[in-house]
């Protein structure tokens, strides 16, 4: 068996998004993401799938070069290449990660963010290689099945007339009514039994009326809200106030740790985060800060921290603190689900259902869909991930990347809410 590494291949895409709101503005009619393939000596490809802006890419280039000749086993290595990338100040100094949402980007979150992608398509190939599913390379699985959340947003019908985009079916949601309707419509297609609402679009009333809408359609359910750090101090303990005893919890609703703290200490109402706790350095500050620490769940993301290992040690350290642990989503594709489902389905203490974009992608790259079944994703025995690429679908999305003029390469949801309301100015925090 020769695992060496002798070629990788990076595939840049653009997949269609709905007009999906946020605090930020409106999703563009396409996301970029990145697929990455490791082949081995013996032909074996392992697949992986991360950010596709531009910054990734220019730091996943160099990577991938650097990545021949090493043994697809070296999961460690990974981390040293990672160090060896130089990252353009230019694109983290003074940045915000608007497609993550995590605050400030770091050198070391756009490393991590790439590396992810490497060492997924490493366990897929690796695995492939052994004969093991990458849940039996993580240490083995402790569940068959990994629950979701239904991932509510406000959404407008369609993206603005007259820009080319992809159509859905799920119509607009911008009231109370319009909510419950797009968690009904979830709830039939994919069996959810927890739901999560994008919050920090409308003012804060708005938003505690559509909780409470779902709170009366699905009595006794989980229900979150997540206004990506939009409130003050004050509106967030007023909102906690207001919906404490339907919240499972609620997500950033102030920016950083100390306004979180504050909020902690003066709410019985838990708070989590996929803001604030994005890497190692800053989990001793949120966990101690306060009587109670200024997160009670942590969020996790693999692209986030570097991969599946890297969330496994994360969810360790939640443990050890007697922190909630659960996984955040962004835009993405089978390939990344299948990561998740994976490694979730390792973490002993995942109490509470992840979040997952999956069901807003109409397109994939995958031969066969994921499909979810009473609100949860199988967790496959197949070697790897247990996907396989679509190589006519993979082409046809990076063609569509190839034929973009550079206005869709890097997500911007400022300028997708500037075609439609040439007024827009991107709200300053906190917004209410």
């Amino acid at each position: 068996m020769n695992l060496t590494i002798t070629d990788v291949t990076l595939t840049p895409i653009l997949v269609a998004d709905p007009p999906l709101l946020n605090t930020q503005g409106v999703h563009q009619p396409y996301t970029p993401r990145l697929i990455v393939e490791v082949v081995t000596a013996d032909g074996i490809t392992g697949v992986g799938e991360t950010y596709g802006d531009a910054k990734y890419l220019e730091l996943a280039r160099p990577f991938a070069e650097r990545l021949k000749g090493r043994q697809v086993s070296d999961l460690n290595g990974l981390f040293t290449v990672a160090d060896q990338v130089a990252v353009d100040a230019s694109r983290v100094e003074n940045a915000v990660d608007v497609g993550g949402l995590r605050g400030v980007q770091t050198a070391d979150k756009l490393r991590l963010s790439v590396v992810s992608g490497f060492e997924v398509a490493c366990l897929d190939a690796l695995g492939k290689a052994l004969g093991l599913p990458v849940h039996a390379l993580l240490g083995g699985k402790v569940r068959d099945a990994v629950e979701y959340s239904a991932y509510l947003f406000y959404k407008w019908a369609g993206h603005p007339e007259g820009v080319p985009a992809e159509k859905d079916d799920w119509g607009a949601a911008v009231d109370p009514a319009g909510v419950v309707e797009q968690a009904r419509r979830f709830t039939e297609r994919y069996g959810f039994t927890s739901f999560k609402l994008k919050g920090g679009v409308f003012p804060p009333d708005e938003e505690i009326a559509a909780i409470r809408a779902l709170a009366e359609a699905f009595p006794g359910h989980p229900l979150r809200l997540d206004p990506n750090g939009a409130w003050s101090v004050e509106t967030s303990v007023q909102v906690a106030q207001e919906l404490g005893e339907v919240l499972e919890y609620l997500e950033d609703p102030a920016l950083g740790t100390p306004a979180m703290a504050e909020v902690a200490e003066r709410t019985g109402v838990p708070l989590a985060t996929n803001m604030c706790v994005t890497t190692f350095a800053e989990i001793r500050e949120a966990f101690t800060r306060g009587a109670g620490g200024a997160v009670q769940v942590v969020l996790s993301d693999h692209h986030y921290w570097g991969g599946l290992r890297n969330t496994q040690q994360l969810a360790a350290v939640c443990r050890t603190f007697g922190v909630g642990v659960s996984m955040h989503s962004n835009t993405h594709l089978g390939i990344s689900l299948a990561a998740m489902t994976h490694v979730a389905a390792t973490v002993p203490d995942l109490h509470h259902a992840c979040d997952s974009h999956y069901p807003w992608q109409a397109e994939d790259v995958l031969t066969e869909r994921l499909s979810f079944e009473g609100g949860k994703v199988a967790v496959s025995d197949a070697p790897g991930l247990g996907v396989e690429l679509d190589r006519a679908r993979l082409a046809a999305l990076h063609q569509r990347w190839l034929d973009d003029d550079g206005a869709l390469r890097d997500r911007d949801d400022a300028a997708a809410m500037w075609i439609a309301d040439p007024e827009w100015v991107t709200p300053a925090m906190p917004r209410w």
